[in-house]
């Protein structure tokens, strides 16, 4: 039986598999699955709404950080439709964090990403 809070883990999950997509139609397809069609995302560097635009900002961290993967640090905590968490971009050579954040999501009923709003808690110097 799921519970309420796995609702939570669940959409995280999800989350995380849409930014470590690998390919262009990999990670359009995970993006539509994850974010409701007019769906946000926004942090200190980016700005995007709708999928297209969502996909093309995972594309460019991508691009920015190749070799490097998003891995949830510590646990998920929720409340009506929204959660929180950490996570960290793990370079999959030597397993250093370089990037490190705090990511706050809402959910529709669903639990398909409305919104994200990110954080970043550690940068490399040249970021």
């Amino acid at each position: 039986m799921t519970t309420h809070t796995d609702r939570y883990a669940d959409a995280v999950t999800r989350y995380l598999e849409a930014w470590n997509a690998d390919g262009a139609e990999a990670r359009a397809k995970a993006v539509a699955e994850v974010w409701t069609p007019d769906g946000t995302y926004t942090d200190p560097v980016s700005d995007a709404a709708g999928h297209e635009a969502i996909t093309a900002v995972i594309t460019g961290t991508h691009e920015q950080f190749p070799g490097f993967v998003f891995r949830l640090a510590g646990g998920v905590d929720g409340h009506h439709d929204t959660a929180r968490f950490s996570w960290e971009l793990v370079n999959e050579a030597d397993g250093s964090a370089p990037v490190a954040g705090s990511d706050v999501i809402t959910l529709d009923a669903e639990g398909r990403i409305r919104a994200v709003f990110g954080f970043f808690d550690r940068l490399p110097e040249a970021a």
